[in-house]
This record gives C-alpha cells, structure tokens and sequence, in this order.
C-alpha cells in the first residue's frame, strides 16, 4: 500500500510542481520490474525505499493526517482499475510478458534513465488506459502537457498499479483499508521509525 502511496504521491508532485523526488521515483518505476522478488519489501528494494510512501500513507489514512483530496481520489481509481484489470486475464497477460520482455531495462530504471520512463508510458497507454476506471491526474496543464512529464507520470501509475496488485495479492482490499485505516496508520509509523532507526 505504502508503494502505491508513493507513486501516487509523486504524480501529484509532477502535475503540481512539474518534478518530483527523482530517489524516489528511480524505486517506483524499478519495482515494476522485481516480479519475482522475495518479498514485498525487496520489490522496493527494501523499505527505506518507501519513506515517501509511508509518509504519505499516513497523510491520508491517519485522523489527525493531512490528506490530499486529489491524491485520494486516484487512489480508490487506481484500486478500482487493479479490479478491472484483474477481471481482463488477456491485459494482464500482456502486461506481465511487456514488462519480462523489458527485464534488461531494470538496471537502467533504478539509474533514472528517461527513456525507461517512455517505455513504461506507452505500455501503460496501450493497456491500462483502455481499462475503466481512467485515473485522472489534477494538477497544471503546463506540466501535464509536456511529453517528459506525460511519461513520468503514466510510468508511475503503472507503478501504482503494480503495487495495487501485489497488495491484492497478500489479501488486502478496498474495505479492509476503510475499515482498518487506524491499523493501517499505525503500522506505516512503525515501519517509518524503522527506517530511521536503521539510517534508510
């Protein structure tokens, strides 16, 4: 959850400032491709890569939190299209065998080449975006106009959706996040202290 948070967070930044936490996003993007990781954390390579996500996570499940109205609203989509395309095997399929024919690009992702970002972008295009819901991104049509920043921003949904189906996978839904959002607040603290406990 907190690795979807984290995509999401940094298409707000995008579409609001026209740039984002490039650390951050390197990890985003390079998750799309650990498939067959160990564990959730390792999609991420490891969870001081999710700073971000875990502080956003809490931002938006936490009572006192300051919460993005915008960014919540891409979320439920985001949650929403992960069913959508759970229910279109032929999708996945084609996204599972893009990505695995794009393995090589891996090391390439996690070095922030912007080309990597395009690759992703035209996947996303030709697949998710065919799908309902549409995830729409607010923010300033001068950022959201430019190739660079379009790129960015539709390789970080398909991020979003990556994380989307690995939570899915490990049993959450959209009502255990309605119902658990304390729980899940405070397990986003507790692993965001261990993140600066350990130096991450």
């Amino acid at each position: 959850m907190a690795g979807m948070f984290q995509a999401l967070a940094l298409v707000r930044a995008i579409a609001l400032r026209g740039s984002c936490d490039a650390p951050a996003a390197r990890q985003s993007l390079a998750s799309i491709f650990r498939i067959d990781a160990d564990s959730p954390a390792d999609v991420f390579g490891g969870v001081g890569n999710l700073r971000l996500g875990l502080e956003t996570l809490i931002a938006q499940l936490d009572e006192q939190g300051t919460r993005d109205i915008a960014l919540t609203r891409m979320a439920i989509a985001v949650l929403r299209l992960e069913r959508s395309l759970a229910a279109t095997p032929e999708t996945l399929q084609t996204l599972r065998d893009q990505i695995q024919g794009m393995a090589g690009l891996a090391v390439q992702a996690e070095a922030g080449h912007i080309d990597v970002a395009a690759r992703l972008a035209a996947l996303y295009a030709d697949t998710l975006s065919r799908l309902k819901p549409r995830v729409l991104v607010e923010g300033n049509a001068a950022f959201l106009n430019q190739p660079i920043q379009v790129n960015q921003v539709r390789a970080l949904l398909l991020a979003a959706v990556r994380a989307a189906v690995l939570w899915r996978q490990l049993g959450g839904s959209q009502w255990r996040l309605l119902f658990r959002r304390r729980q899940y607040a405070m397990l986003a603290r507790g692993l965001l202290a261990r993140c600066t406990l350990d130096g991450s």
